[in-house]
Order: structure tokens, then C-alpha cells, then sequence
């Protein structure tokens, strides 16, 4: 398609193993493209809010206001856009963005019955859209069993697996269907080998490069 930057998202389940592949494709394109790669996260701790968000999520702070939470994630997010993310891209030449979260995210977990898809949208109209979601579909079992293994406290997203896996195919189809948006989903089931494989693959179309 001609890009000469990418900003690529990757997203799921918690347990679904975003950091490790995400880590994992910034290796392999490495590989390529030395010292041209980012790879970041969201809710990103040193931007606005940011530790807010992790006092909620690691339950130190008890008490909030769904709303507030929503609007933290999106100052975050544009923050996170205006200081990273956006000046790396702006470079041009392959620069790469490789984020673990970004509102795909937000759509499934700001989300409700009174606060819908659009207006959590709204509030990130001015975050910058991914050129490739992708969407690593693990089953809540395995999401369960790998974070068992972890033997951590659960933060504040990390039950009701199977309901959240419904809402991202639900918010999924929203991006593609009412966004336009590229979504593309990968078996995290396999191997994070293959995994990054097929990641790999993804990004190939989107690129400029051959990696």
C-alpha cells in the first residue's frame, strides 16, 4: 500500500499474550528495520492520568466514577498520541508504532448499557487510527490458566473473561463496520512463534518492506 510509517495495535483478553507477542514482532522487524521499531502500551503510565488508571486497575483506588475513568483512558490516549506515538511516525522512512492496547480496548471496557460505542468514540475522535488492529483470540479458558501461572492479584478487568470476549467481538464489528477500520484476528492459541508468523504476515500487507 505504500506506507513509509505504520502504527499497528495489538489487542484481547487479558491473559491473551498482547506483551509477549507484541515484544516478539518488535524482535522479528528489528531484524529489518533496527532502531526504526517502538513498541509501547496503553494505559501508558508516564502520560496524563496514567497513574491514575493503574491505581484503579490494581484496586488502590476503590471508589470512581465510571465517566472519569473514561475520560482518563482518552486524556492518556491523546497524550500518549501527541508526545510518542505521532512524532515517531511523523519520521517516516518504515517507522514503526507497535502498541499493546489502544481504544479498542476502551470500547470494551469503558463501555455500558448508558454509555455506548459511539459516545466512548467520541471521546477519542482525535486519537489516531491504526493502520492494523489485530486481534489475538484466545479462549477465556486459556486467558484464565495462563494468568493463573502468573500468581498475581487480579486487577480490576481481569474477570468476567467471557463477557469481555463478547464485547470485543461486538466492538470489533463496530470498528469495521461503522469505522472502516482494519481488524485483523489471530489465533493465540498457537505457538508465539507462529503467532508472530502470522502477525508478520499482517503487517507484510500494510508495508512497504518485506520483511
Amino acid at each position: 500500500m505504500g506506507k513509509d510509517s505504520l502504527f499497528i495495535v495489538i489487542e484481547g483478553l487479558d491473559g491473551s499474550g498482547k506483551s509477549s507477542a507484541s515484544e516478539a514482532l518488535k524482535q522479528r522487524l528489528d531484524q529489518k528495520l533496527a532502531g526504526k521499531v517502538k513498541r509501547t502500551y496503553e494505559p501508558n503510565n508516564p502520560m496524563c492520568g496514567g497513574e491514575f488508571i493503574r491505581d484503579i486497575l490494581e484496586k488502590r483506588i476503590s471508589q470512581f466514577n465510571p465517566y472519569v475513568l473514561s475520560l482518563a483512558y482518552a486524556a492518556n490516549r491523546l497524550d500518549h498520541n501527541s508526545r510518542l506515538i505521532e512524532p515517531w511516525l511523523a519520521k517516516g522512512d518504515n517507522h514503526i508504532v507497535i502498541c499493546d492496547r489502544y481504544y479498542l480496548s476502551s470500547l470494551v471496557y469503558n463501555s455500558s448499557d448508558d454509555f455506548s460505542f459511539d459516545q466512548v468514540m467520541l471521546l477519542n475522535k482525535e486519537a489516531r487510527k491504526p493502520d492494523i488492529i489485530f486481534f489475538l483470540n484466545v479462549s477465556a479458558e486459556v486467558c484464565r490458566e495462563r494468568m493463573n501461572k502468573r500468581n498475581e492479584p487480579a486487577e480490576l478487568f481481569e474477570t468476567k473473561l467471557d463477557m469481555y470476549r463478547n464485547k470485543y467481538f461486538a466492538a470489533i464489528k463496530y470498528l469495521q463496520q461503522e469505522r472502516g477500520e482494519t481488524v485483523i484476528e489471530i489465533d493465540g492459541n498457537q505457538p508465539l512463534e507462529k503467532v508472530v508468523d502470522d502477525l508478520v504476515k499482517g503487517v507484510e500487507q500494510f508495508s512497504i518492506f518485506n520483511l
